[in-house]
């Protein structure tokens, strides 16, 4: 069964209406929701992973009605009770505040400018060889979920489950999603750029010799047959 979150492909969602591209955020506390989803990740009890995992935790019907900063922002409320940065009680303004023992973990303004310079990479060495060259025809896993948690994270979207695709490029080896969302190591492999024929990803596409490129690990991958 499809996650809501994965919603790339699907119909019925409604049209699509891009944003100016001059408009960064649509309201003053979007910004605010981002900068303080950022500072909390400089604490150290999570990773980008785990923060996206946690969005996509949120209950269906609110993932559902919630706008993009709103997901972010509840998310970001789970974690900070989940990992016991702050309690329920905390969040929600009630009780007497005390000193936090990650006080001296706190992003200050003039590191900011720094921190988002520097980036998260996520390269790592890893044990597992490449298995495809560029070139090499690959086809996806025909089910999409993570294999190694029932129901977790995963960055191989539904729409491309069971598909046939090119090797396009090889990243070197990166932290693999579906274990660093569960906290059970970073677990790198192979990642490569794939491309994908429209006409392969969907039954009836408007431009069928357009190409979608996804960057995919090696475990969601086949030799075709």
């Amino acid at each position: 069964m499809t996650r809501v979150h994965d919603m790339g492909g699907r119909y019925g969602d409604g049209t699509i209406t891009p944003e100016p591209e001059d408009e960064v955020f649509h309201t003053d506390w979007h910004a605010r929701a981002l900068a303080v989803t950022l500072a909390a990740g400089s604490l150290g009890k999570w990773n980008i992973d785990v923060s996206r995992h946690a969005r996509e935790c949120l209950a269906p019907t609110d993932y559902a009605r919630f706008s993009y900063y709103e997901k972010w922002i509840s998310g970001l409320a789970n974690l900070l009770v989940e990992t016991g940065v702050v309690t329920r009680e905390e969040l929600a303004g009630q009780g007497d505040p005390a000193p936090s023992p990650l006080a001296d973990k706190k992003m200050t303004a003039d590191q900011v400018a720094g921190v988002l310079a520097k980036g998260g990479p996520a390269d790592r060495p890893s044990n597992t060889a490449p298995q495809f060259d560029v070139g090499d025809v690959v086809v996806t896993r025909k089910i999409a979920a993570n294999a190694l948690v029932d129901g977790g994270h995963t960055r191989l979207p539904v729409y491309a489950a069971g598909a046939r695709g090119r090797v396009l490029r090889l990243h070197g080896t990166h932290v693999l999603p579906d274990s660093s969302a569960h906290r059970l190591g970073d677990a790198a492999e192979p990642l490569y750029a794939v491309v994908f024929p429209a006409s392969e990803l969907w039954s009836h596409p408007e431009h069928p010799r357009d190409e979608v490129v996804l960057d995919l690990w090696q475990s969601y991958l086949e030799p075709e047959a």
